[in-house]
């Protein structure tokens, strides 16, 4: 099976971290242990998981990519690094379903893409936990103002 390979970090400060390292790892220890051979990767340094489309390039590269290669896998390391944003995850989602795109997640192996009407269940899981990631982005956002608030204060 050929795929293409989906990684995001959410800040500036996180591009030479070790996110995209780990990223790359999980998702190439699936593609090993499923049978999968990586493509392309996309990569989008420095972009929040809440964007919509228009706000990824990488996205939309990988988008274009599908339509002009005849991969029809996506693999994202975890739910919450193709989106952070019920609404936006479900919607790209949407898009990837329509182009007949499987959108899978390594940790775990779990079909982001599957659940809509073959199984309710799945989609259900999977939009609690895009609820969640949602949530989890916004505590932290909150907590990182408050502490920079906090430090000027101190100043």
């Amino acid at each position: 099976m050929k795929a293409f390979s989906y990684l995001r970090v959410s800040s500036r400060g996180q591009i030479d971290g070790d996110g995209f390292d780990r990223q790359r790892d999980k998702i190439g220890k699936w593609a090993k242990a499923n049978g999968a051979s990586i493509e392309r990767e996309f990569r989008e340094e420095g972009i929040s998981g809440a964007n919509e489309l228009d706000g990824r390039p990488a996205m939309i590269e990988l988008l274009s990519a599908i339509a002009e290669n005849g991969v029809r896998t996506v693999i994202v390391e975890r739910a919450d690094r193709f989106a952070r944003d019920l609404v936006a995850s479900e919607l790209l989602l949407r898009e990837f379903t329509r182009l007949g795109v499987r959108v899978i997640e390594a940790e775990g192996g779990n079909d982001l893409s599957a659940g809509d009407e073959n199984n309710p269940t799945a989609k259900l899981v999977r939009q609690i936990l895009g609820a969640v990631a949602e949530f989890d982005k916004t505590s932290i956002v909150l907590k990182l103002r408050a502490s920079r608030v906090r430090a000027r204060r101190e100043k």
